[in-house]
């Protein structure tokens, strides 16, 4: 503090601590006389200028200060100034001990008269050099406090806002200037302005830094919670006095979100293993719904009860379906509570009474009306956040229908109480998952009742579910069992996504019934499904299904000992056989690649002519062995119409298969109808109705993916190929309409490049798809598939595939029949941005 030293008329002289501006400047004056020789020296101008006060008086200033070629100029100007004129200018001047001037001084002279009324000068000198530094100095503290990212605050003494910059009122609102002489409580609630002032007072009288301080509060025009990371230090003069505190504000909403969302995560976890062990321990229902409840109470909601159909504990053969389930009759089986005196209703009637009477008891029967939310849930099969009494006991509730193999058994329904946390979409999705575990379990003690009801639920749940959808085709299809006096039969049909937008149309059937062939078509599905994967060629991928049809059928007494002493050849127990058809269609060609095993030729129909079958060489059926598959490419035309399908379509008692082909191929010749339409005509219309056999049907509606929608070049095997393929790739997403992805595209085609540039051979071919996703496809001539490895910490590269799987939504390789092609697939941007990586994701690249 400055110390009084005295006062005169009101006025208070005091002496100025070190460390004012003055001292930075370095301010020194001196006077000329009469004669032109120095008359008196200040402390500042001995330290400026080195020379000590009783060595210069007397002596002329233009010979002490001054270099000898500038000496004459310099004498002109102290005439003139001795003549009365004012001079201010830049005077170079050297300190003794150097042979040059080096330095230079901005000079003030001022005319003045002694009392003799003699002329002299008063002078007083900047060092021009200081000035630079302090103009340095007051230029970056205005880049760091002005263009800081970050929230930035200058608290005096008083802990009131000196000086904030404009990221921080970006985000409270006003200009920089509006936010001076506010204090924290301007900006947090009571508590959290407590807890930040008292900080600001151990940092200005401790002067310990605080790092890292969590405030919380909102924001001017939003109602939204944020979280902010502060960092406090006490802020010092020259002279080493504390003049305030400074505050660097960082918003950390999003890394407190990741946090807390990691920890439920890891909560949910945890209660998803306790729910495997201890939900499906007995194939009682009642149990199954009571080992349901004491998992999701308390650790997941405070009130949950189980309702199961009415149906399906009386023993009826299968549970109403979903339309018939809004209004079927229902029973509480189970209800647990962490709250006391709670009572047994768990949802609070919403709109309509959600049940008919009061509300119900373990072990009575209710329904619930046609339009309530539960029957809602219950008819969709996706939960149903129901709309709560503010008033009452309950605040947030989820009804979960309890899904089972694409079969509602009954509805559970999650409450939270008031003081606990409203449910979140990943509360909904580990609901979904815990009644979908209660569901099967429940199912699993259904199936056993009888075989052939088992055998169609896992028919049924093996064909694709709702509508398949393929880039460059319109899908429909349709499955109709056989009538419940014939036993199940092993029809399947598939749609598979292939890379580069391609699809993969599967239609077969496993000769035979019941329910080994329907557990035969599942794993012959599944092993299509595999098999796709490694896009193969459709006759190869014949070729292995035959081995593996073969293999279905266990060798009797492989297991026993004196197996080794039977001839060759064992007896099998049953052998499978199987036919299909396997297509691969290349939406950017609309070339289509058949491979057929003993199944019906497929029907194609283009636009303005009549049907014709497709001459593809049938083949034997699966496995018989022994024979080769042959395969036939087929240009689809734009708007054409490709059928698939299974013998119960065309073949009966009643007609012979050639009778059955022709009415197929007449019901499809005609005008173009909506593919939908044209599933339902040709079903409606031909005799499909006998019941004999099940029908599948796979229709496709060509629709080629269109010029503009491709983007294909070759590229010469250098390395400018990889900038050239940047820009390539960010032009056509432009013209795409696509911005939001060039920069995720672009460093993912530098990788492909380069690899392809390092290993690959000859060639280089980049290609973008648009269609419902983007694909990025890179060709090369060499073989050799391309690795994911995990790199290690010392490695500088090798991290380009696994960045690849990271940031895309799927990518692989295949073999070409020149070489082999790269690719990935990005999601369509839907204008919510995207995701991005997490910090876990990032982390485990090294």
């Amino acid at each position: 503090m400055s110390e009084i030293s005295g006062t005169t008329d009101g006025v208070v002289w005091q002496s100025s601590p070190p460390g004012s501006i003055y001292d930075y400047v370095g301010v020194a004056s001196f006077s000329i006389g009469p004669d032109g020789l120095v008359d008196q020296w200040s402390r500042r101008a001995a330290e400026m200028f080195g020379i000590p006060a009783d060595e210069v008086g007397g002596m002329d200033p233009v010979e002490v200060l001054m270099p000898a070629e500038s000496r004459s100029q310099g004498r002109r100007k102290i005439a003139e100034i001795l003549d009365g004129k004012e001079w201010t200018g830049l005077v170079p001047f050297r300190v003794p001990g150097e042979r040059y001037a080096r330095h230079v001084a901005e000079v003030y002279v001022m005319p003045s008269e002694n009392e003799y009324g003699e002329r002299g000068a008063v002078c007083i000198a900047v060092d021009v050099r200081a000035l630079h530094r302090i103009e340095t100095d007051l230029a970056s503290s205005q880049a760091i406090f002005g263009q800081s990212p970050f929230g930035f605050l200058l608290f005096g003494t008083d802990l009131r806002v000196q000086r904030a910059n404009q990221r921080f009122a970006t985000v409270f609102g006003g200009t920089a200037e509006d936010h001076r002489g506010r204090t924290v409580r301007d900006y947090l609630s009571r508590p959290e302005a407590d807890r930040m002032t008292a900080a600001l007072r151990r940092v200005l009288e401790t002067g310990e830094a605080v790092t890292d301080l969590e405030v919380t509060g909102t924001v001017p025009g939003s109602t939204d919670r944020r979280h902010w990371s502060v960092n406090l230090y006490r802020v010092h003069s020259g002279s080493g006095r504390p003049i305030g505190v400074a505050g660097l504000t960082t918003d950390v909403t999003r890394r407190h979100n990741v946090a807390r969302e990691a920890a439920s995560a890891r909560r949910n976890l945890a209660l998803l293993n306790e729910a495997t062990a201890r939900i499906g321990t007995s194939l009682d229902l009642e149990t199954t719904a009571r080992e349901l409840l004491d998992v999701a109470v308390p650790g997941f909601c405070d009130l949950a009860a189980v309702d199961l159909y009415q149906g399906l504990l009386t023993g009826d053969e299968a549970p109403p379906g979903r339309t018939g389930g809004r209004t079927a009759q229902l029973r509480r089986v189970a209800f647990a509570s962490a709250v006391s005196d709670a009572p047994p209703l768990v949802v609070p009637p919403a709109g309509p009474d959600c049940c008919e009477a009061e509300p119900p008891l373990v072990g009575s029967v209710h329904r619930f009306p046609f339009t309530s939310p539960c029957a809602n849930a219950l008819s969709t099969g996706r939960p149903v956040l129901v709309p709560t009494d503010d008033g009452g006991l309950v605040h947030s509730t989820l009804a979960v229908p309890m899904v089972a193999h694409d079969t509602v058994v009954g509805l559970v329904q999650f409450s939270r109480t008031k003081g606990s946390e409203p449910f979140g979409e990943r509360d909904r999705a580990l609901a979904v998952e815990l009644a979908a575990r209660a569901a099967v379990c429940i199912d699993n003690a259904r199936l056993y009742r009888r075989e052939h009801e088992r055998a169609l639920i896992l028919q049924r749940s093996l064909l694709p579910p709702g509508d398949p959808e393929a880039a460059g085709l319109d899908i429909a299809c349709r499955y109709l069992p056989g009538n419940d006096a014939t036993e199940v039969g092993g029809d399947w049909f598939d749609v598979i996504d292939l890379p580069g937008h391609r699809t993969a149309l599967v239609v077969g059937d496993v000769m035979g019934r019941g329910l080994r062939a329907a557990v035969a078509m599942g794993e012959l599905r599944t092993a299509v499904r595999t098999l796709a994967q490694l896009d193969l060629e459709p006759a190869e991928v014949l070729s292995h299904l035959d081995e593996i049809a073969r293999g279905l059928g266990a060798p009797i007494g492989t297991q026993s000992s004196r197996a080794a002493h039977r001839p060759r050849g064992p007896e099998r127990s049953e052998v499978y056989l199987a036919t299909c058809v396997y297509a691969v269609y290349d939406a950017v060609t609309r070339h289509c690649t058949f491979a057929n095993a003993g199944h019906l030729p497929p029907v194609l129909v283009a636009p303005g002519e009549e049907a014709r079958l497709l001459d593809v060489p049938p083949g034997m059926p699966l496995g018989v062995g022994g024979e080769p598959f042959e395969e036939v490419e087929v240009e689809l035309p734009e708007g054409a119409l490709l059928s698939l399908y299974t013998d119960g379509l065309v073949e009966s008692r009643d007609h012979p298969l050639d009778e059955g082909l022709r009415a197929l191929r007449g019901v499809l010749t005609g005008p173009e109808r909506p593919l939908e339409d044209a599933c339902d005509h040709v079903l409606n219309t031909l005799d499909t109705r006998h019941g004999q056999d099940d029908i599948a049907l796979l229709m496709a509606r060509v629709r080629g993916l269109p010029a503009e929608a491709v983007g294909d070049w070759c590229l010469p095997r250098e390395p400018r190929s990889v900038g050239r393929a940047r820009e390539l790739a960010r032009d056509q997403l432009a013209a795409w309409g696509l911005e939001p992805l060039v920069d995720t595209v672009e460093l993912l085609v530098s990788e492909l490049v380069t690899n392809a540039l390092r290993y690959g051979e000859g060639e280089i071919r980049l290609r973008l798809l648009r269609d419902r996703t983007l694909v990025c496809e890179v060709w090369d001539a060499g073989l050799v598939q391309p690795r994911r490895r995990r790199a290690r910490d010392t490695d500088e590269g090798g991290r380009g595939l696994q960045l690849v799987g990271l940031l895309s939504a799927g990518w692989g390789s295949r073999r070409t029949p020149r070489g082999k092609t790269v690719w990935f697939e990005l999601a369509l941007p839907d204008g919510e941005g995207s995701a991005e990586p997490t910090v876990d994701q990032l982390l485990s690249m090294f």
